[in-house]
């Protein structure tokens, strides 16, 4: 009985260890991370934008019409979805609550995000595009 007890309470006990556990886990893991390469990213037409991860997080490079070039965490601060850019308004939207961002500067615009975006540090080479984390301090 107390096996049953105990494997009962194991069962149920994890799950919730792993869901308090699992934002410390993500920060360590996105703390390790300082930059990506984007391989051929440099190719990337004017007003489009490219999908893709800066650690375990979505994040987003945008290649402005100005020939400008702009790299924002894609996670909306408002509830976690994934955010997307809407090339024919330049701006960032969420879907889930209707919150939308600059484009240029990950600052909320309107809807119910309370902060802007995370944005990166992007440099453009031939050959490939960097992402860093901007430095602080």
């Amino acid at each position: 009985m107390g096996g049953v007890g105990l494997a009962y309470a194991a069962a149920i006990g994890y799950p919730i260890y792993r869901y308090l556990n699992s934002p410390v886990e993500a920060s360590i893991q996105m703390a390790a991370v300082k930059d990506v390469t984007l391989p051929d990213a440099d190719k990337l037409p004017k007003g489009s934008a490219l999908m893709f991860k800066f650690g375990i997080r979505p994040a987003i490079l945008i290649h402005h019409q100005d020939d400008s070039w702009v790299s924002l965490d894609a996670i909306c601060t408002h509830m976690g979805c994934t955010v997307a850019y809407d090339p024919k308004k330049d701006h960032i939207h969420c879907a889930c609550h209707g919150g939308t961002y600059d484009a240029k500067t990950g600052e909320n615009i309107s809807g119910p995000p309370p902060r802007p975006l995370t944005k990166y540090v992007v440099a453009v080479t031939p050959g490939s595009v960097l992402i860093t984390r901007a430095q602080h301090g």
